[in-house]
């Protein structure tokens, strides 16, 4: 006996997926990662249940919500390395990322939660970052234009520090992490 393919999402689902994201978007710009589930619900018009169908967690919610920013934010390294050496577009690439930890209100707090909470989603923002930050980090080390051996976690945890004390500011976050980054 054949398995079936897996059936498409029916219409009323996907409705529901697109107004609960929509909600969030708007009440975690304003309220960061804590925002109220509850009130991404009832700014939807949705229950809370159909909320936690569709997301598991608030993990889930917020990898979503930023999803398509850090896709693209990755996309960009992919361009932005040519022509730089592996150190500078190591740096470059993760001053970006403090920036934009920076200005997207939670994106910050979601990655910081996400270390200790729970196992991130394959192929949701945090395999994103470490999948480029690990390539671009190889690519440094094996050029040898970095100082010493520097552990990935350590560097995404210094980027993530950065946007967090810039406080909302993506300038002070690229300019901060850029000294850090000089004793690398």
């Amino acid at each position: 006996m054949t398995a079936s393919p897996p059936r498409a999402p029916r219409a009323d689902w996907k409705r529901n997926h697109e107004l609960l994201l929509r909600a969030a978007r708007e009440i975690v710009l304003r309220d960061g990662a804590e925002a109220s589930l509850e009130e991404i619900a009832r700014r939807a018009g949705i229950g809370s249940a159909t909320l936690h169908r569709h997301f598991p967690s608030r993990y889930a919610l917020l990898d979503e919500v930023f999803h398509n920013g850090i896709a693209e934010l990755c996309t960009r390294a992919e361009h932005a390395t040519t022509g730089l050496d592996s150190r500078a577009a190591l740096v470059d690439w993760l001053a970006d990322l403090a920036a934009y930890a920076a200005e997207t209100r939670g994106v910050a707090e979601a990655l910081a939660a996400n270390r200790t909470t729970e196992e991130p989603p394959l192929g949701g923002c945090h395999g994103l970052i470490r999948d480029v930050a690990d390539r671009l980090l190889d690519a440094a080390t094996a050029a040898g234009t970095l100082r010493n051996a520097v552990d990935l976690d350590d560097l995404l945890t210094l980027t993530n520090a950065v946007s967090f004390a810039a406080g909302g500011d993506a300038v002070r976050a690229r300019r901060v992490f850029m000294l850090a980054a000089a004793g690398l």
